[in-house]
């Protein structure tokens, strides 16, 4: 069982409530926001790094939320979708918005699958909240659930970064993700990496596609 630290209580409570709330939008409002941001759907991201992949692997999304991001696999006809949630209110928002999905509740430093379960293991906007003493757990973990691949999109800095999130601290880090991984796990390869830097300021994020050499 994952010990309660200070990030897991945040999320899974009142704040992580607050936050699903406000991420119940449609998938063609997230791609405009997307579009706005990068000149770039999140369809066509979708489609440059997983469009290829067979329709009928099995994905889990770690962090799941409200859903949307299996909702864009399964419009792309993905049909063994999974994901883990850690914030009950998010997990029963998720249930309500798709359909032949098995969400559950869990969290990325103790995700409740057996080794290797999955083709793909992916998160969205996840690894920025865990905080840097505990990413290798969660890096551990969705490493070990996935016998192929290991899909991520994150806030991208070379450097480990602390941004002040909502006037919190300890909620949010920016970092080179697809680095760690790769630092950390020499059965990694890095298939294809994108950085995407925000039309109307300095930040970038990065989605990127790793798979396991065997």
């Amino acid at each position: 069982m994952a010990k309660i630290t200070f990030q897991s209580k945040k999320w899974s409570g009142k704040f992580g409530r607050e936050y699903a709330d406000r991420s119940i939008i449609t998938l063609n409002e997230l791609d405009n926001v997307y579009r706005k941001n990068f000149g770039i759907t999140r369809t066509e991201l979708n489609s440059l790094f997983v469009g290829k992949l067979k329709k009928n692997i099995k994905i889990l999304e770690v962090g799941s939320n409200v859903g949307n991001q299996l909702l864009f696999l399964h419009k792309m006809g993905f049909n063994n979708l999974y994901g883990i949630e850690i914030n009950s209110h998010a997990l029963e928002c998720s249930k309500s918005r798709t359909k032949n999905i098995s969400t559950v509740q869990g969290s990325v430093v103790d995700i409740p699958f057996k080794d290797e379960y999955f083709d793909v293991v992916f998160s969205s906007g996840v690894l920025i909240h865990v905080h840097p003493k505990d990413i290798k757990k969660a890096y551990r973990e969705i490493h070990r659930c996935t016998k192929k691949y290991i899909w991520g999109y994150e806030y991208y800095a070379e450097k480990y970064t602390e941004i002040i999130y909502r006037e919190r601290k300890n909620l949010l880090w920016k970092a080179n993700f697809s680095k760690l991984y790769l630092k950390l796990f020499d059965d990694l390869k890095l298939v294809k990496e994108k950085k995407l830097q925000y039309l109307n300021n300095d930040n970038i994020d990065t989605m990127f596609l790793l798979r396991k050499k065997k």
